[in-house]
């Protein structure tokens, strides 16, 4: 595997935000990090995208896949560093497999899939869709969310991951976040 698309092992509990566009997946991250005073690793897509936006108005290409996970893996590995126990992932390399087979129709470089099968984490939070989706010059799927979530859940019961789904206010989603937590050890 490719030294930049490998994690660091840590000491840390590492816990992933995952699912589909504007489901609350940021705003639960710094939530969370704040809640055990520690690190919370940002989505470098987002980041990287925005960035090739503003620029030249362009979108996602399978060309950006490769330097988007080198990114995220490098910020996650970065934050483990400085994180005291816990360290909160807003997106991981599953996330992005997920988002590329949905927009490429089944695409996704084997090298992503690798580095993803090998991460670990102790727990997978699925952010549902009763959030309001929010307009942005990246997102793109209101209509979709419904779809994306199936599919975000199906990926997570197929890999065989740890997981359990968030619903309702901030609040509620990070009383029931910081109480599976507790269970991991």
């Amino acid at each position: 595997m490719e030294k930049t698309l490998k994690q660091r092992d840590s000491s840390c509990i590492k816990v992933v935000l995952f699912g589909p566009e504007s489901s609350g997946k940021t705003t639960l991250a710094k939530l969370l990090a704040l809640h055990y005073k520690t690190q919370w690793v940002p989505e470098y897509m987002r980041a990287y995208l925005q960035d090739k936006w503003d620029k030249n108005q362009e979108v996602c290409t399978r060309e950006d896949l490769m330097p988007i996970a080198k990114g995220q893996l490098l910020l996650e590995n970065d934050k483990a560093a400085t994180a005291n126990q816990y360290l909160f992932c807003d997106t991981n390399l599953d996330e992005l497999v997920v988002y590329s087979k949905f927009y490429y129709d089944g695409f996704c470089p084997e090298q992503i899939i690798n580095a993803a099968s090998q991460s670990k984490y102790s727990l997978f939070l699925l952010t549902y869709i009763d959030t309001p989706w929010e307009k942005d010059d990246l997102r793109d799927r209101p209509n979709d969310r419904r779809l994306l979530f199936s599919i975000f859940e199906s990926y997570l019961k197929d890999k065989k991951l740890p997981y359990i789904i968030l619903k309702g206010t901030n609040d509620e989603r990070l009383q029931k976040a910081v109480k599976a937590i507790k269970n991991l050890g």
